[in-house]
């Protein structure tokens, strides 16, 4: 039986690989997918979940949720590594929706329509989650699992020194969705970076005959330009799809039951998180936290779901 799952985005570059891999995985059913500002302002996220959903065509459409910017004016952005759309150079357009409905109610609504039964999977900034918890704390139960990407515990930061992305973004709603009475799964940089792939990941995604693959030409040559520019790598790291892989295949992974707080404040570690580890204080595990990954099972696995997402979407 497939798993029903809520997708919760930031598209992003790697943020829309991991969509459309978990769009066209049967293990799967996507009920939803809540657009959250982050990589890119609310107005280009929704119209970027929208044109991925429409150009690839998956074989079930999810419902979809239009992201709201932030209350307070965010001090990041994803357009250093992604482009000021998110998406690269791709100029890709979705027909004109009418009557979105926002993604923090279609989430609320399809946690209580599937209570019990479905899971959270978290790419980007924990903004939408955070609202449900906060203005319908009752739903927590309801709430089978929440699998985020996010986060440095033992290593460096990719947006300071401290921080990951996601969590310096809103590190309010993360702390809050820290804090909440659900069960919960982190995948930090400590282990996203231990995966990396080359440029002969490109060879795996002709464009000829394919939805997705005309898809994945037009976004992943931009990702890897970037990592050479702005980092010098020569490879890509594909953070958001190891979220995918925690739900399809957890067995690839190695986890702890860790006590994880969010630093909200600190001038130089805003978003940083504190792993308390301390035996002599009595702070109950919060989350399970990935620790490490099969990288050769996990390479493998990866690159079978961009097969399958290209031979299911062929004209």
């Amino acid at each position: 039986m497939s798993k029903r799952i809520i997708i919760d985005c930031d598209p992003g570059i790697d943020d829309a690989i991991a969509l459309i891999i978990a769009l066209f995985d049967p293990r799967l059913e996507v009920m939803a997918v809540t657009a959250t500002a982050g990589s890119v302002d609310a107005a280009r996220t929704t119209r970027n979940v929208t044109a991925l959903i429409e150009y690839s065509d998956p074989p079930k459409h999810p419902r979809i949720g239009m992201a709201v910017d932030p209350d307070g004016a965010p001090v990041s952005d994803g357009a250093l590594l992604h482009g000021q759309d998110g998406l690269g150079t791709w100029k890709a357009e979705p027909a004109i929706r009418q009557h979105l409905i926002g993604s923090e109610k279609l989430m609320s609504d399809e946690i209580r329509a599937n209570a019990g039964k479905i899971s959270l999977l978290c790419f980007g900034p924990l903004t939408n989650v955070a609202k449900v918890l906060i203005r319908e704390p009752k739903l927590a139960p309801a709430i089978d699992r929440i699998v985020m990407v996010g986060g440095a515990i033992d290593c460096n930061g990719d947006t300071t020194a401290s921080a990951e992305f996601n969590i310096h973004f809103d590190p309010e709603s993360a702390d809050t969705v820290f804090r909440s009475p659900t069960t919960k799964t982190l995948i930090p940089l400590d282990v996203s970076n231990q995966l990396s792939f080359g440029l002969d990941l490109l060879d795996l995604t002709p464009c000829e005959n394919s939805r997705v693959g005309r898809i994945f030409q037009e976004i992943m040559p931009h990702y890897f330009r970037s990592m050479r520019h702005n980092y010098a790598r020569e490879a890509i790291t594909l953070q958001a799809v190891l979220g995918w892989l925690m739900l399809t295949e957890p067995q690839l992974f190695t986890t702890q039951e860790e006590y994880i707080q969010v630093e909200t404040k600190g001038k130089l570690t805003r978003g940083a998180l504190v792993a308390d580890r301390r035996p002599f204080v009595n702070n109950r595990a919060n989350m399970e936290v990935a620790t490490g990954v099969d990288i050769d099972a996990a390479s493998v696995a990866i690159r079978r779901a961009i097969r399958f997402a290209l031979q299911n979407s062929e004209d």
